[in-house]
């Protein structure tokens, strides 16, 4: 027999159904599960980090600080944006870019943070 499942088949079924019923809505799952995949990208996470830590920034600082080019880091923010975890703006002729509160959120839990908010 194997250790991951169980030999008798038995279900909680007033348990299990009140769990289920308390699951989010299929959308809302693809949301979650869109927004965890934006973050599991090395080069995203690290863009992310970067605009915790500098609040507000255009793309030629973040292709600096991240070590990419601004095409690669253009292409990684508009998945962050279409993701939800990233707002935009424009500034003249610069386009400053900074974690929304969601974002800061799901950075936090995703790679943890300490009693006084500083990441992990």
């Amino acid at each position: 027999m194997s250790d991951d499942r169980c030999d008798l088949l038995c279900i909680d079924f007033d348990h299990a159904e009140a769990l289920r019923a308390a699951l989010p809505s299929a959308e809302e799952i693809v949301l979650r599960a869109e927004r965890l995949r934006a973050l599991g990208d090395q080069t995203r996470l690290r863009i992310a980090h970067a605009l915790h830590v500098g609040d507000e920034l255009c793309v030629c600082d973040l292709a600096w600080i991240v070590g990419s080019s601004q095409g690669l880091v253009s292409h990684h923010l508009r998945q962050l944006r279409s993701a939800g975890l990233v707002d935009s703006r424009r500034d003249g002729k610069l386009v400053m870019y900074r974690l929304n509160p969601t974002g800061h959120q799901l950075l936090a839990a995703a790679v943890g943070a300490t009693a006084n908010g500083e990441l992990a």
